[in-house]
């Protein structure tokens, strides 16, 4: 608003009849959480540009970015003058001219019914491209809309009906509207999931770069190509009777059930941990299913151990959903091989990283039947009891290869549009076994117990309660010997 009254050489009710004409208002309240936002965002640019690592701006970039961010977005044609300073904003650019430029023509005055008093007549007019670069401006001075306040975490049968009204989830039938808004809540977070359509699903291209002889199985590392601009480093284990069988005629061969490992938090070993290759014991269930008779794939996780897509420059708002997308063309390098069954699904298995991981997957990837999840997960109410400090940049669920854009819900973690009760309801009435011990430090098994209750409430809808299941070993954050076999059951009992 006030940016624009040199171009309306201080006219303010001609100012305030274009805005009206763009659908645009200036009266959104700013709040204590926008002034906090701001103060974080200017002290980071003042250090950045103390080092010379950041030209002159304006605080009022800072203020208007701050009020963008705690709401639904912002609209410009200089999104970078933004995000530096605002990781999480979802930024839109405005991709064609407003409703109220079309109405101007070059050397033609606008009809009575849309006039906009402009400057004084003697000055140089305003033509089309100076006209667009206003309502860009003007656009780009307002943060979108509110969301709207999430239905709750605990009680999982409630839907909004088609007046926005919220209404009980009665059956089946009307649950998909729900999982729907938690589908959306993630991507508000995340990012938005690329689909089955999208453009970045170019072909595999998967390369060998090694191969090794482990008994009953071999062990491949290889790379694929997950999108443009993006090679995706993994394990690949394949059993030697599925190679075998590959080489026979279509009537002998057997097809072999195949999972998705995905590794938990290492930055020397990565995912090499899943297959025995180093890190902590009791992480190498992708060696120990390929010995059961499994194919399994154990993709890298971005920013760990040397894998370091440029997530902006792909244009990613999160670590997170770059995984879950590189995690969805494991499955299709997967089903490349004609060695590889199909009719069942596909299963995922992880601990820690690789345990929360699995869920989000398997939330946008149906090939995913049955899930193994570990130690991966509390509410995000009760992560490290809400202390603050870990609701912080560069900390816990906030980092850039997490999802950065949590820092929006900083100091009101209650308005975070999803968490794991609705992931788990989401994921109904797949089978899911979780890994919850009694002395993880991580994720509370307490707060675990609670999210599986309101989710359970949905596996319930569908007739099928006992198909979500939770085991407390008495153990620190593990994924102990009693607990995998419990995983591979599960996983034999639905893919084999």
């Amino acid at each position: 608003m006030v940016e624009l009254s040199a171009a309306f050489a201080g006219d303010l009710a001609g100012q305030k009849r274009f805005l009206h004409l763009a659908g645009l208002s200036y009266d959104e309240p700013r709040t204590a959480n926008d002034t906090e936002l701001a103060h974080t965002a200017w002290h980071t640019y003042v250090a950045a540009k103390r080092l010379g690592q950041a030209a002159k701006r304006p605080v009022a970039n800072i203020l208007i970015g701050a009020l963008a961010a705690n709401r639904s977005g912002l609209v410009t044609r200089h999104p970078h003058d933004f995000i530096r300073w605002f990781p999480t904003l979802k930024v839109r650019e405005p991709r064609a001219p407003s409703p109220v430029a079309r109405h101007f023509k070059l050397g033609t005055t606008p009809t009575p019914a849309r006039r906009c008093r402009m400057p004084d007549p003697a000055r140089r007019p305003l033509h089309p491209p100076a006209l667009l670069a206003l309502a860009a401006l003007a656009l780009s001075t307002f943060a979108l809309a509110a969301e709207p306040a999430r239905l709750p975490r605990e009680n999982l049968l409630l839907r909004r009906d088609a007046s926005a009204a919220t209404v009980p989830v009665r059956t089946t039938a009307e649950w998909p509207q729900r999982r729907a808004e938690i589908v959306r809540g993630m991507e508000t977070v995340m990012g938005d999931y690329p689909g089955a359509t999208s453009l970045r699903r170019v072909a595999i291209d998967v390369r060998v770069e090694e191969e090794i002889d482990r008994g009953t199985y071999v062990l491949r590392r290889i790379t694929y190509q997950s999108e443009p601009g993006s090679r995706t480093p993994a394990f690949l284990c394949i059993p030697k009777a599925a190679l075998a069988g590959n080489t026979a005629t279509s009537a002998t061969a057997r097809p072999f059930p195949a999972v998705l490992c995905l590794h938990p938090t290492d930055q020397t070993t990565g995912a090499g941990v899943v297959v025995g290759l180093g890190g902590k014991p009791n992480r190498q269930y992708a060696s120990e299913l390929a010995t059961r008779g499994y194919v399994t794939i154990a993709p890298a996780y971005p920013h760990l151990a040397g894998y370091a897509p440029d997530l902006p420059a792909l244009g990613y708002a999160s670590g997170t959903m770059k995984a879950i997308w590189d995690n969805t063309r494991a499955l299709d390098v997967l089903e490349s091989f004609s060695f590889v069954k199909r009719t069942a699904g596909f299963g995922a298995i992880g601990h820690s990283l690789g345990g929360h991981n699995s869920l989000y997957t398997a939330v946008f990837d149906p090939r995913i039947t049955v899930v193994a999840t570990s130690c991966g997960f509390d509410s995000y109410l009760d992560y490290y009891g809400g202390n603050p400090a870990v609701w912080a940049p560069t900390k816990g669920w906030c980092q850039e290869r997490y999802m950065p854009r949590l820092l929006n819900y900083t100091g009101r973690l209650t308005a975070i549009p999803f968490d794991f009760h609705e992931i788990l309801g989401a994921l109904a009435p797949r089978p899911v076994f979780v890994n919850a011990p009694l002395r993880d430090t991580n994720f509370k098994w307490q707060s675990v117990d609670r999210v599986i209750a309101a989710a359970r409430e949905v596996y319930t809808l569908y007739g099928v309660s006992t198909q979500l299941s939770v085991a407390h070993p008495d153990s620190e954050h593990d994924f102990p010997d009693a607990q995998r076999e419990t995983a591979y059951r599960l996983l034999d009992a639905v893919l084999k």
